[in-house]
């Protein structure tokens, strides 16, 4: 089992929030072995079973609040109502907190990253402004996960 995992969530077939999906793409393969990434579409029962017994659980999503595209939130404040699907109804992130807070399976410490998207039609491309976003978010997490272990020191 994991130490921390990063679980991007999302959907490639609607332009902006492919977001989540895309930072654990370009995290994949580039964090130490303690560091599971996981792709998701959002179901709350997948999350709590990806994020059960870690200490630390990153959420990336994206979101839409009003700010600019590309702004980066985080931490996400819950309840978070995010862009992503999973299934008919619109189930996320805030859903999978409460069903594993009801389950006992939350991780030691959650983080929830938002992206903000800008262009959430079917079949569109990943914006500009958050492709730029997922980039820097990817970078920031690569750096931080790979400098420290969860329970220890922070840099």
């Amino acid at each position: 089992m994991a130490e921390t995992v990063v679980v991007g969530l999302g959907s490639d077939l609607r332009g902006d929030d492919a977001a989540g999906l895309e930072v654990a793409r370009r995290l994949r393969g580039t964090l130490p072995p303690s560091v599971a990434v996981v792709e998701s579409c959002g179901d709350p029962a997948a999350l709590v079973e990806a994020w059960s017994g870690a200490a630390l659980a990153i959420v990336v999503d994206a979101v839409s609040s009003g700010a600019p595209p590309g702004t980066v939130h985080m931490p996400v404040p819950m309840p978070l109502r995010s862009r992503s699907l999973a299934g008919s109804h619109g189930l996320g992130p805030a859903d999978a907190v409460e069903l594993g807070r009801a389950l006992g399976r939350l991780p030691g410490e959650l983080v929830v990253v938002g992206i903000e998207g800008g262009d959430f039609t079917p079949g569109a491309p990943m914006t500009p402004p958050v492709l730029a976003a997922v980039r820097r978010t990817a970078r920031g997490l690569r750096e931080r996960l790979t400098r420290e272990r969860p329970g220890g020191p922070r840099t």
